[in-house]
């Protein structure tokens, strides 16, 4: 007998009839010897058309992230509630579980909590009764019993998580497509199927906008060591397996390419050339729980600076209010602009460590696309750039062509 965790995106279980396939398949798995644990997302639209709400009720000011937090859960709760009782109908036997009832411990963090501890007691004794357990992913709750979030994306998270907890034998993530793809099949047709992924690059392409994988639970998965498969919910064909990297897989030098849109872009001008504006800066936008990605800072002339950083274009209004508070600590002539409608495009993969040409490749390719490029970041095993949203996916299309990934 095999311990498995499924998880099902918010496509997956769209309907009530998907929401019917789900159940069919969860019960397959049991009646073959298996002990189940499926996580579920919201329905698909559901999570949006709540924050559509809760912007309506309160439209002068941003609704209370704590309160945020007691709405967005009863979007998995409810499916939960409905895939168990299409398990039961089906003849199986089914019990949901809310994140709090199944132990899963967060910080305070609203919107965006980190997991801090998982005491699985709950979800282990429902398993042995002969129950399939339906875990609602995406929350959990704070030591005062406090209902939190994790963020988007954050039922990957819970389901890599609490196959960590329980020690299962195979996690698998199930979604609309049939596995990781070297780009997002909807912008390039090309884009072919990965058959298997390291974790690293996993974790850089899922943070570089792959909307596959949150990279939360890539990075978690990475930690523990759980090995997982990303596949369609629709089929029956084999997925992606991401794994610990092996040797042979640093012989395919760039794995795939993915584009993020909806960024922003933060210059503060003229700043002090000083010790501790930095620190000043970026303080600021961590207090605010704010992630940001790309930093540059100009080359200092006559003791002032421009520092330029991109975040996610929904954190602006927070990191722009963040900010007005310090401009005055940071120079006479500091000044701050933003930025919106920009879009990031990256190339991963592990095989740049040992392959030389790859950020002049890419650099080619966009020239050549007259496609300009804003800003640059590099890593050990990616090459990202920020370009203007309208011309992402032109730059993605280009990219994934020069490096030879179209299928």
């Amino acid at each position: 007998m095999a311990l498995i965790v499924q998880k099902y995106g918010g496509t997956s279980v769209g309907n009530p009839e998907r929401i019917r396939n789900c159940a069919r398949r969860i019960l397959e798995t049991q009646r073959a010897g298996n002990q189940v644990v499926a996580v579920v997302s919201a329905m698909s639209g559901v999570t949006d058309g709540l924050i559509k709400l809760a912007k309506e009720v309160s439209p002068e000011r941003e609704p209370v992230e704590r309160e945020m937090d007691v709405l967005l859960a009863t979007g998995e709760q409810t499916t939960i509630a409905l895939t168990a009782m299409a398990i039961n109908a089906l003849g199986g036997k089914a019990v949901s579980l809310t994140g709090a009832q199944a132990g899963i411990s967060t910080d305070r963090v609203h919107t965006k909590a980190r997991i801090v501890n998982i005491t699985p007691d709950a979800v282990k004794k429902m398993l042995d009764e002969g129950n399939i357990v339906m875990l609602a992913g995406f929350q959990g709750e704070t030591a005062s019993g406090e209902i939190t979030t994790l963020g988007r994306g954050g039922s990957d998270l819970t389901a890599i998580a609490m196959a960590a907890a329980i020690k299962a034998d195979l996690c698998q993530i199930y979604t609309d497509v049939d596995g990781v793809y070297t780009c997002d099949p909807r912008v390039v047709k090309t884009a072919k199927k990965i058959e298997e992924i390291s974790y690293e690059e996993m974790l850089e392409m899922a943070s570089s906008g792959s909307k596959v994988m949150q990279s939360r639970s890539v990075e978690f998965a990475n930690k523990f060591g759980v090995r997982f498969e990303v596949r369609n919910s629709m089929n029956n064909n084999p997925g992606t397996i991401v794994k610990e990297e092996t040797p042979g897989m640093e012989s395919v030098v760039v794995r795939g390419v993915s584009l993020e849109r909806n960024q922003a872009k933060v210059t503060i001008d003229d700043v002090a050339d000083r010790p501790g504006i930095s620190a000043a800066i970026f303080g600021a936008i961590s207090q605010a729980n704010i992630t940001i990605d790309m930093i540059v800072q100009n080359v200092s002339f006559d003791g002032i600076t421009d520092i330029s950083f991109t975040l996610s274009a929904a954190d602006l209004p927070k990191a722009e209010a963040a900010l007005k508070a310090v401009i005055p600590n940071l120079g006479d002539k500091a000044t701050l602009r933003t930025q919106s409608g920009i879009a990031k495009v990256s190339v991963v993969g592990i095989g740049m460590r040992s392959h030389s040409g790859v950020a002049a490749k890419m650099f080619k390719a966009l020239a050549d696309a007259s496609i300009n490029i804003q800003m640059i970041s590099t890593s050990e095993i990616k090459t990202a750039v920020i370009v203007q949203e309208t011309e992402v996916e032109n730059a993605a299309r280009v990219v994934h062509t020069a490096f030879g990934l179209d299928a």
